[in-house]
């Protein structure tokens, strides 16, 4: 399949939205429209309690305060996972990782987004916040592992990074137990 070069029809802080022409297999051409995200992290920060903290936020593409794992995007294409992980953890929690363990990596919305996603395991937690980001009103929840399993089951989760997270890391523990 050959494809002419990509159109940008937006810009934003975050993506940036192309189009361009893609050849099938059947020799018929299509137009298809992507999105170019930044590589994000999700991080399951979990204290000496064994509590994972989860940050609470309105989100308005749901219209919805959702509880999420704390998450967000490279301030560059070059900035290391774990600096990434480290920076947004301290800005949303107001801490640091003693010990970052890396769970997964991999594509969320490969059908139209190139959004790569990094899952770390944060433990060894210390209090040393940065300034959260302009947009961010966040209220840090802390949660025991069975909870958030239980919590899971019942539908009550709608993020599905948060989800993935919750499955990590419970898969995590029951490797290394």
């Amino acid at each position: 399949m050959e494809n002419n070069k990509p159109s940008r029809v937006y810009r934003c802080k975050i993506f940036d939205v192309y189009e361009e022409d893609v050849a099938l297999p059947n020799g018929q051409s299509i137009k298809q429209t992507w999105i170019d995200h930044k590589p994000t992290v999700a991080i399951i920060p979990i204290n000496e309690k064994n509590e994972i903290f989860l940050v609470k936020q309105y989100r308005v593409a749901v219209k919805n305060q959702l509880l999420e794992i704390p998450a967000g995007a490279f301030n560059d294409h070059d900035e290391p996972a774990e600096e990434c992980a480290q920076r947004e953890l301290a800005e949303e929690t107001g801490f640091r990782a003693g010990k970052m363990t890396r769970l997964y990596e991999g594509y969320l919305l490969a059908g139209y987004c190139n959004e790569y996603m990094y899952f770390f395991l944060a433990s060894d937690l210390v209090y040393a916040p940065l300034k959260p980001d302009e947009d961010e009103f966040i209220e840090v929840v802390p949660k025991k592992l069975s909870d958030l399993e239980a919590m899971l089951k019942k539908g009550e989760i709608a993020d599905t990074k948060t989800a993935l997270g919750i499955l990590l890391t419970s898969n995590y523990f029951n490797n290394h137990k």
